[in-house]
């Protein structure tokens, strides 16, 4: 390309970003404004006005977030159309506001206007005669690279952009994913602006851009429907948090920061569910019929005696038998109340019976005794045995105990009478016993979740709190009146007392406590973290496919409205209680009413690597497609095998070469793997490392420049589903793959060549 081209490139480039540190600094002074912004001082409701300068806020550092996303690659495209218009593409939008006519001068990547730069091919051109990639580094163009759109060529599986695809392929790995908003190739573009309004399903070979493309989804959708998705927010579920640390800075480098990434084990706020745990433990759990077990694990807890309960209240001695016990309870299930919101009903039953005893037992022995207590009397006995006799609500807790999700699970799993009354017929019960304490596994969240569904809450126990509270502000409020008022009496004389105005004179005590409360200042993403009944505007799953039931029972109540983006691969399903297929998966929640979208071209691992794996694949499910590798490197995969395993692995990790290496082991062999090449059994996974030490479920979803497989024969035996961990293993390289081994290969790796 001509420097006449570049240079005419980089003089426009350089007037876009003469306009974007314009408009970050009118944006900065924007939001200064509105965070200085005086509430009224008036009388009047200021809640309102609370909320709009909260919006505006949000607003601007939502702007000035996108604004300094888009210095990295501010521009990186062109659009020539027939009809003689030009359009730059960018990372933001910008308009020249000096007009009338508010003129685009970069198009915003997601608006409609902007779609033919990813879409746009000889047999589909879309208007473009020529699309350009300009390539930058800071603020100087550096090169550019011209598609002519000739209209001869009808290949449908043209790559867009081939070299800077391919420029962005080749690359290092940073130990961070990076955006390919450069780059979306059409099968990607078609899945970002999808508009469908329901479950979306991405099915992605290995390789093939899933994570990638659903990222870039969610900043689309922040886009398009921006309104309804910053009040409901947007919840992004991943693998494990070694992968949420991975994609964490895609999002931002698109100028979208209120997004709530996490693990299924950090969906209950409170809980963090990083326990290890079985694998035969795990699939239990996961199952169906675990719902049916909590549900009946909570009635059990709605205890009746086997004979009476005794009380003693005022030196007289009441009884609960097993029948007015019995009654209760079912008086109280009748109103199919939850659990805890039932529980002020027991306590009222239970008082009542106690109060009538108590009543009988002072008009013994007295002529016309019924009478000698009136329904006030009654009331204050009732209430002075509930204020004042510990052994009344010792019954009370017996009969229907304030039970948490976290003190029903684990009282569950600590009590095999309990644990066999709950689960009768559930095969693999044993395997769910377990000491308490210990901490919770990411199994048992989806469990604390539907526990919480199933006990509920006393609202009338938080409401008489925050009353209580608010009764306090209100009580401080006015003592601060009284003061003001007080001190205008000792600065002024009479007469002009009755001439000045005291804040008394202008506000009451309530007005002036709400006016004075906290407000809540945190993000959708804060907010919604926190609250377990939260549900969002729409949930991003990836890896999809490793959910178990129970988590999608869970998931799906955070999402009523089911607008859902799932990706993932039924061929490297690796939990044990995970999906089969989609159908299986989703028919419980959706049943048919779900759309599948499929990813063909794999992007990451060369052809090299991609034939290996496919032999895996095949063996996997000879139906399965294999990813079409849009590249070679030159570079054939290898194996070698020793008899001191341990000494080879950290022979091979010292040789990690340019780029950076993943050693992948057998889940067994972690901790003695990451001792001997990093020096400390229980580290971490580093990923700007240039080498980790991770075994198959902490890889998912990763990639590195270099995969060391080791002993891939234990990685498939360690699992039932291990022919998956194999092929996601084997499919975490962008450019070398090394396999070592001290015994006997599996089928699939047996013609694997020798170690050059």
């Amino acid at each position: 390309m001509s420097t006449d081209e570049i240079a005419r490139e980089q003089e426009y480039v350089s007037m876009l970003y003469g306009r974007l540190d314009d408009l970050r600094e009118r944006t900065a002074r924007r939001l200064s404004a509105t965070l200085r912004e005086d509430l009224p001082s008036g009388p009047g409701d200021s809640g309102q006005a609370l909320v709009e300068r909260d919006v505006a806020a949000t607003r601007h550092t939502r702007r000035l977030a996108q604004i300094d996303a888009a210095e990295r690659g501010l521009c990186f495209g062109r659009l020539d159309l027939s009809d003689g218009e030009r359009y730059h593409i960018g990372r933001i939008g910008i308009h020249d506001d000096t007009g009338e006519d508010y003129e685009p001068l970069l198009l915003d990547w997601r608006a409609p206007a902007a779609r033919p730069f990813y879409v746009a091919t000889g047999a589909s051109p879309h208007g473009v005669q020529r699309r350009r990639h300009i390539s930058t580094t800071g603020r100087t163009v550096t090169a550019i690279s011209d598609e002519t759109l000739d209209f001869t060529s009808a290949d449908p599986e043209a790559l867009t952009g081939e070299a800077a695809l391919l420029a962005a392929l080749t690359a290092g790995r940073t130990g961070r994913m990076s955006d390919i908003v450069e780059t979306i190739q059409a099968e990607q573009d078609e899945i970002i602006r999808s508009p469908h309004r329901g479950v979306l399903v991405v099915q992605g070979g290995a390789g093939t851009g899933k994570t990638v493309v659903a990222l870039h989804r969610a900043a689309y959708l922040l886009y398009t429907h921006r309104d309804l998705l910053e009040r409901r927010g947007v919840l992004i579920v991943g693998p494990n948090a070694t992968f949420l640390r991975y994609i964490g800075e895609v999002l931002p480098s698109l100028g979208e920061t209120g997004v709530l990434l996490a693990t299924v084990g950090e969906l209950f706020p409170g809980v963090t569910g990083d326990r290890p745990e079985p694998p035969a433990v795990a699939e239990v759990k996961g199952r169906p019929q675990m719902a049916d077990v909590l549900a009946a694990a909570v009635r059990d807890r709605q205890w009746v005696p086997d004979e009476d309960l005794t009380v003693v209240h005022d030196d007289r001695e009441l009884t609960l038998s097993p029948e007015i016990c019995a009654r209760i309870r079912e008086q109280v299930r009748a109103t199919r109340l939850l659990h805890n919101e039932a529980r002020p009903l027991v306590v009222k039953a239970v008082a009542d019976v106690l109060t009538r005893q108590y009543a009988a037992r002072l008009g013994e022995g007295i002529e016309d005794g019924d009478d000698l207590l009136d329904a006030d009397d009654l009331k204050l006995i009732r209430k002075e045995m509930l204020e004042e006799n510990h052994e009344v609500w010792a019954v009370i807790d017996r009969l229907w105990p304030v039970l948490t999700p976290q003190r029903l699970l684990s009282d569950l799993f600590a009590a095999p009478g309990r644990l066999a009354a709950a689960a009768p017929g559930l095969p693999g019960r044993d395997l769910l016993a377990r000491e308490p304490g210990g901490g919770w596994t990411a199994a048992d969240v989806p469990l604390l979740d539907e526990a919480a569904e199933l006990l509920g809450r006393d609202e009338r126990a938080a409401r008489a709190a925050e009353a209580a509270e608010r009764r306090e502000r209100i009580a401080y409020a006015q003592g601060v009146l009284d003061i003001s008022e007080g001190s205008r009496s000792l600065d002024v004389d009479v007469a002009g007392e009755a001439e000045m105005l005291s804040a008394a004179d202008v506000i009451d005590a309530e007005r002036f406590a709400e006016r004075h409360e906290e407000g809540d200042r945190r993000g959708v993403a804060e907010r919604a973290a926190a609250d377990r009944t939260w549900t969002f505007g729409h949930v991003i799953v990836d890896e999809a496919q490793e959910l178990s039931q129970m988590a999608w029972r869970m998931l799906m109540r955070r999402v009523p409205t089911r607008w859902m983006t799932l990706v993932g691969d039924i061929a490297q399903t690796g939990h044990p209680a995970g999906a089969t297929s989609w159908r299986a998966a989703l028919a419980p929640y959706v049943g048919d009413r779900w759309v599948l979208r499929t990813l063909n071209v794999n992007y990451r691992m060369p052809a090299e690597v991609m034939d290996v794996a496919a032999g895996v694949l095949t063996l996997l499910d000879p139906e399965l497609t294999v990813p079409r590798s849009v590249r070679e490197t030159g570079e054939s995969p290898w194996q070698t095998r020793t008899d001191d395993l341990p000494a080879l692995v950290a022979a091979e990790a010292g040789l990690v070469g340019e780029g950076r290496l993943a050693v992948l082991v057998p889940t067994s062999g972690l901790g003695e793997a990451r001792e001997l090449i990093v020096g400390d059994r229980a580290a971490g996974a580093d990923l700007g490392d240039r080498v980790v030490v991770l075994d198959v479920s902490g890889a998912k979803g990763l990639e590195f420049d270099s995969v060391l497989v080791v002993d891939p024969a234990r990685i498939v035996a360690e699992s039932a589903r291990g022919l998956s961990d194999l092929y996601v293993a084997l499919t975490r390289t962008t450019r070398r793959l090394g396999v070592v081994h001290d015994g006997d290969l599996p089928a699939p790796l047996a013609g694997l060549p020798a170690r050059p």
